[in-house]
């Protein structure tokens, strides 16, 4: 009997074929001033990508990793659902592999909805609602009637189901929990109508002084030429009809050369347009306006908790849920721990859960009536980490932008512990950061560098935290310094009082903040700082509030427009060459005729991603050809705007015969290079601009 010899070969890999898709695979990733970047990631594992701001890390997470899964997943749809999505073209990569579902969990702030809350932005609504439908006495309804977002209908007509029965319905009452005095709004406003116009003009004298309200502009033709008005009239001389045809007219259809349109009165018409959005949402000089115009206060019939009478009747334990929804959320997390009811266990389950996330992440102290919008970019971020940690979804790849971004060490800990968690139940998690205490929980990182924008867009390491510390990289040799407290600070001139400061969660603070210094309002999480600073400092005359606010503007818009720099720029173009200005300008007459200045020609491929081609008639370079003969210190205008900023000098010059920094090091070990190490904050220009109190 013989015996089969063993294989003097074994194969080198003995697992499941579908096991050794192990790694997220990047090669020749060029977006934005990633230069020819190749690595591979180790999927179910906690991975933080370093380096000074502008290296690149966002440009590989977001920008190729991240957005090719979400371009992939958005072609898995049907070309017509496909045609109500953003398209997105595909990242400038030579290969992408091993990429799975990617879920962006960003700081961009929270939705500015004036109706959006903490509770309606997490569900944590809908099942408080359903829990008082459910346990609520006296019993009003479904949960419908417990929401301030659904009004009190009647209905009375023919009412046709899906099989096609024909039901009439006589004065029938649909119940909702919508104030019917603030709509849901909480507040009401009262509207100084001097401050919309100045009565002693006529609309076409320039009467109207709202924002945007231009006499030659759609907004105000659409009165003077409605017909209802004399547009040469000063508004002091208007009949009382027409007074409230300017200020209460409901709506009505009119035509305005050859055009159907809408009329409505100036009032209404300002409630819709601007009082209808979150006053934080809203650009410097509308927010002033609305301040200076608006006067809102709470709502007497629901006193600001948006429901109706009956939703508010309607308790369980003595708490109805507009108790409920202004409790602390820790708060309210106990009352829920606190009821036993057999039918409604799984809920009462899963909201436990819910709210206890609230705390794990450091949220505990908002309530859910808390408007979204007033939430900073941290704790928008955080709130938006609590539908996942509850998912059941594993082999996902969560990508987080900075987390602990405005946390105080005491929270750093607990976010920690949530990264853990989600890579603990079988889920890639890739981390943008540069808190030291974040990064030592790494399992692998990668270090972008050495510099930013021109002078980064290389990996400048792979591997293990204690790798890292070894290396010799930028980020490896600052990882554990630790900044010195000043020995000497300097002397204040003068102090800005603040008195009884009561917004959010402050109990009549009162502070004398000293000026012509570094002034750090510091505090865990919470614990009132943005509420002192944005609620009694920014709003006070000759304050400059530097938030984490998106930059709004158009495609056209660059760091150099954003901020002024061209104005100059055009201007010593055109001295030294005898011309308009405007000729400078790739928005105005320099512009390519071909690109229209955008540098590239745009071919809209329906419900698949556009196309975006260098422009051929200007290669890219956005002005005509006749602007680019100009020059001014020996280079154009298209030169001048790819100039990248000089960079700052080092803070501490090398020793001499000291090596350079290494450019790469893979798991301990380096290369030398010539690059050389530079310390820079530049913001990334497509993210929101960062800021501390």
């Amino acid at each position: 009997m013989s015996e089969t010899a063993a294989d003097p070969h074994p194969s080198m890999d003995a697992r499941h074929p579908a096991d050794r898709h192990d790694l997220i695979r990047v090669v020749g990733a060029r977006e934005n001033n990633l230069r020819e970047v190749s690595v591979d990631i180790p999927k179910r594992r906690l991975t933080v990508f370093t380096g000074v701001s502008g290296s690149g890390k966002s440009s590989l997470v977001f920008d190729t990793i991240a957005a090719e899964s979400q371009r992939m997943i958005n072609e898995t749809y049907s070309a017509f659902v496909q045609g109500f999505m953003p398209s997105r073209a595909r990242p400038d990569v030579d290969l992408l592999e091993g990429v799975t579902t990617a879920i962006i969990v960003d700081q961009e702030r929270m939705g500015a909805n004036a109706r959006s809350t903490v509770g309606t932005a997490t569900d944590a609504n809908a099942m408080l609602r359903i829990l008082f439908s459910k346990l609520g006495e006296p019993f009003i309804g479904a949960p419908n009637a417990f929401s301030f977002n659904i009004p009190t209908s009647r209905t009375s007509g023919v009412r046709t189901t899906a099989t096609g029965e024909r039901i009439v319905v006589d004065d029938e009452i649909y119940l909702g929990g919508m104030c019917p005095r603030c709509e849901g709004m909480g507040s009401v406003s009262d509207i100084d109508l001097a401050q919309l116009y100045d009565d002693s003009l006529s609309l076409a004298e320039g009467a109207l002084t709202i924002p945007g309200y231009t006499v030659d502009g759609w907004m105000v033709r659409i009165f003077t030429e409605s017909g209802f008005l004399d547009a040469s009239k000063p508004i002091r001389d208007y009949t009382e009809t027409e007074r409230n045809d300017f200020l209460y007219r409901e709506p009505t259809k009119v035509k305005l050369q050859s055009m159907n349109m809408t009329y409505e009165g100036l009032v209404p018409k300002i409630q819709k347009s601007f009082l209808s959005k979150d006053r934080e949402s809203m650009q410097p000089h509308v927010r002033a306006f609305v301040d200076r115009a608006v006067t809102f206060t709470t709502c007497p019939e629901c006193e600001g908790t948006r429901l109706t009478a009956a939703a508010r009747s309607s308790r369980i334990h003595e708490v109805s849920i507009a108790d409920a929804c202004a409790m602390q959320i820790s708060d309210l997390a106990d009352w829920v721990r606190g009821l036993d009811d057999e039918g409604v266990a799984p809920l009462l389950t899963v909201m436990q859960q819910t709210l206890d996330s609230f705390v794990e992440i450091g949220l505990g102290y908002l309530s859910l009536d808390r408007p979204s919008g007033t939430l900073s970019g941290g704790e928008s971020q955080r709130t938006k980490m609590i539908r996942h940690l509850g998912s059941s979804l594993t082999d996902v790849t969560y990508v987080f932008d900075e987390p602990t971004i405005g946390l105080h060490p005491h929270d750093i800990q607990r976010m920690n512990e949530l990264l853990l968690r989600l890579r603990d139940k079988g889920n890639t998690v890739l981390v943008v950061e540069h808190k030291p205490e974040t990064i030592q929980v790494a399992d692998h990182v990668v270090d972008l560098g050495p510099g930013a924008g021109t002078a980064g867009g290389t990996i400048c390491f792979e591997g293990t935290v204690a790798e890292l510390t070894a290396s010799g990289t930028l980020t490896g040799r600052h990882l554990h310094d630790r900044v010195a407290v000043k020995d000497a600070p300097r002397t204040p001139r003068g102090v800005m009082e603040v008195r009884g400061a009561t917004s959010h969660n402050l109990h009549g603070v009162d502070v004398d903040i000293p000026l012509g210094v570094l002034v750090a309002v510091t505090g865990v999480a919470g614990s009132g700082k943005s509420s002192l600073i944005h609620g009694s400092v920014a709003p006070r005359d000759g304050v400059v509030a530097i938030d984490q606010g998106a930059i709004r503007g158009s495609r056209r818009s660059s760091p150099a427009t954003y901020t002024g720099m061209l104005d100059p720029i055009r201007t010593a173009f055109a001295k030294a060459n005898g011309v308009k200005p405007a000729l400078f300008s790739a928005n105005s007459e320099g512009a390519c005729p071909a690109c229209k200045g955008a540098g590239v020609i745009e071919i809209d491929l329906g419900m698949m991603a556009g196309i975006a081609t260098p422009c051929e008639a200007c290669e890219g370079r956005r002005f005509q050809a006749s602007v680019l003969e100009h020059r001014f210190g020996g280079r154009t205008s298209a030169r001048c705007s790819r100039c990248p900023p000089p960079r700052p000098r080092p803070s501490s010059p090398r020793a001499p015969g000291a090596s350079p920094p290494p450019t790469r090091s893979r798991g301990g070990s380096s290369r030398s290079g010539s690059a050389t190490s530079v310390s820079a904050n530049r913001s990334r220009p497509s993210r929101a601009a960062s800021g501390s109190a």
